[in-house]
């Protein structure tokens, strides 16, 4: 069985220091591995195969937010990052009852993730196409995607047949991803993690991509994650972030005791991407 993405371009790479492969080679290899996964990620969200990814975006916003001018919801779509980085200025990070408000009222996180999801500009979702890969070798059944945001993961892995679960503290985040399965016709539960808790022993996956920084309490969050899983079961995350003037919102930057929580509770880590965006796995053993 071939290596997971990243590890196939660390391999490749490796190869051309060691003067094994052109560098040349090397980029039309890489970009090829990077259009097949595109192509699973795109298949798997857009309903309308024949636009861009962004004119889908765009199709699916105009379903949703109904009366809509097109033009509109780009402009909301391109400048969403720095509306949500005023918004977090204008009170949204000043205790924690002020960010609960800005994940779960402000839509603006509708616009920023829909338009992200395009990789227009940043392909880094892809992660989930990487973390399906794993789940698919390991025998995954039951998936969570633990601040799901839009639900764009959730979807990957439910049109692969997982049986998923999104949960969010965003009742705004979690509504549109409600709509977006039911169009798309596809099962799963979703958790308001506001009023519920996550069930315990029942997921042999959660993916947490990009939501650690953003976490008031990332140590007491690995306890929960830590009881939704079985045993044996893999948490499949990003667990670091830089200082991002664009984004205030990342509040977490050190990581350490988010790391060690994992090792108190007998995770250990299976596997790290070191080549493209950094995402650790780590499996509970007891």
């Amino acid at each position: 069985m071939a290596p997971l993405l990243p590890d196939r371009l660390k391999e490749m790479w490796t190869s051309v220091k060691h003067e094994q492969v052109t560098v040349d080679d090397a980029t039309r290899q890489q970009e090829r591995l990077l259009d097949e996964h595109r192509a699973v990620w795109h298949r798997a969200l857009h309903l309308d195969r024949q636009g861009s990814p962004e004119h889908d975006v765009l199709d699916e916003l105009a379903a949703y937010f109904s009366g809509t001018d097109r033009a509109e919801l780009e402009r909301r779509c391109t400048e969403a990052t720095g509306r949500l980085k005023a918004d977090w200025h204008r009170g949204g990070g000043n205790d924690l009852r002020a960010i609960e408000r800005f994940y779960d009222e402000n839509e603006g996180h509708i616009f920023d993730l829909m338009w992200w999801h395009t990789l227009c500009f940043d392909v880094s979702p892809l992660a989930y196409v990487v973390a399906l890969d794993f789940a698919r070798r390991r025998e995954c059944r039951r998936y969570l995607d633990f601040g799901s945001g839009v639900g764009s993961g959730a979807i990957l892995f439910a049109r692969h047949g997982l049986t998923a679960s999104l949960a969010d503290i965003s009742s705004t985040l979690l509504r549109f991803a409600r709509w977006r399965f039911a169009r798309r016709g596809l099962p799963a539960t979703f958790i308001d993690l506001k009023t519920s808790k996550l069930p315990d022993e029942t997921y042999d996956l959660i993916t947490a991509m990009d939501v650690f920084e953003h976490l008031t309490d990332p140590v007491a969050t690995v306890d929960q994650l830590s009881a939704s899983l079985k045993s044996g079961g893999y948490v499949f995350g990003r667990f670091a972030a830089e200082p991002d003037d664009e984004r205030p919102q990342h509040i977490v930057l050190d990581f350490e005791p988010t790391l060690a929580r994992f090792a108190a509770l007998g995770f250990v880590e299976v596997w790290r991407d070191e080549w493209l965006w950094g995402h650790r796995v780590f499996q509970k053993t007891r």
